[in-house]
């Protein structure tokens, strides 16, 4: 009820207000503590845009600019983000190529109540991206963790398919080695779940091929650049998607959502 209350004295208060600021405060029964009562700071696992910068709830945008610090997979892309919100909490890296460093020192932050931000460049952070290790290395030292949540490709991509969604499997990226490529869809075979990958340009016309020989001719759908301008969604059979991506350069960033074995 409490919540519900707020939410009424709340819209009281919009009445009449429609000039101020769409950032203005929350009530303060929506604002979780940004303070780690056990002791120690807080891992923030935050949700930002995969394309459109609207995309980003207000909760995040205030985590964004309390933390002390944003761990970023590239601080120039998030530094778009956080300029576009004139947020101005400081940045630190955390990528493939230094995640076992830093995974150290910002578990040594946070411990000493340092509290963290961590955003990946697109999406939901721990996803195909470098966020595992530091995500692992809080729940090992008893470090509160908290999931602010947001856009995710994978998700998106699935929900316009039209493919049956009551359970799927999300694969990521597969291996760009072709061996190890084609072993792994080779394991999918007759898996009659919703089959949902991400893929780079210059690989995709490889993975498609592979993807046909091996999964025979199946519905599919490849969304690229979603939210973005650019957005587009293909809907077709396997065979068509690789004549199609044969014929044009692939561009953006796709993710492949692939039907089911259902025979």
């Amino acid at each position: 009820m409490r919540n519900a209350e707020c939410g009424i004295e709340e819209g009281k208060r919009a009445k009449g207000q429609e000039g101020k600021k769409l950032l203005a405060p929350l009530p303060s029964c929506h604002l979780a503590p940004i303070r780690n009562p056990k002791g120690g700071g807080v891992l923030y696992i935050v949700s930002t845009p995969i394309g459109n910068l609207e995309d980003i709830t207000l909760r995040a945008l205030r985590i964004l600019k309390e933390v002390d610090l944003i761990a970023a997979e590239d601080t120039r892309h998030t530094r778009k983000l956080l300029t576009h919100y004139d947020i101005h909490t400081p940045l630190t890296s955390f990528f493939e190529g230094n995640q076992m460093r830093k995974t150290q020192s910002l578990t040594e932050k946070l411990s000493h109540g340092q509290n963290i931000a961590l955003v990946s460049d697109a999406g939901t952070p721990g996803i195909s991206d470098p966020g595992y290790p530091i995500i692992k290395s809080c729940i090992d030292a008893g470090i509160q963790i908290v999931p602010i949540p947001g856009p995710s490709a994978c998700v998106v991509a699935a929900v316009i398919s039209g493919f049956p969604l009551h359970n799927f499997v999300f694969e990521g990226f597969l291996s760009p080695k072709s061996g190890k490529r084609r072993k792994h869809l080779e394991s999918l075979r007759d898996e009659a779940r919703t089959l949902i990958f991400y893929e780079s340009p210059h690989r995709l016309v490889k993975f498609l091929s592979d993807a046909l020989e091996i999964l025979s001719d199946r519905e599919i759908v490849i969304a690229c650049e979603l939210t973005k301008l650019f957005e587009e969604v293909y809907r077709g059979k396997l065979s068509e998607a690789l004549q199609k991506f044969q014929q044009e350069q692939p561009r953006g960033e796709f993710t492949i959502v692939i039907r089911g074995n259902e025979t």
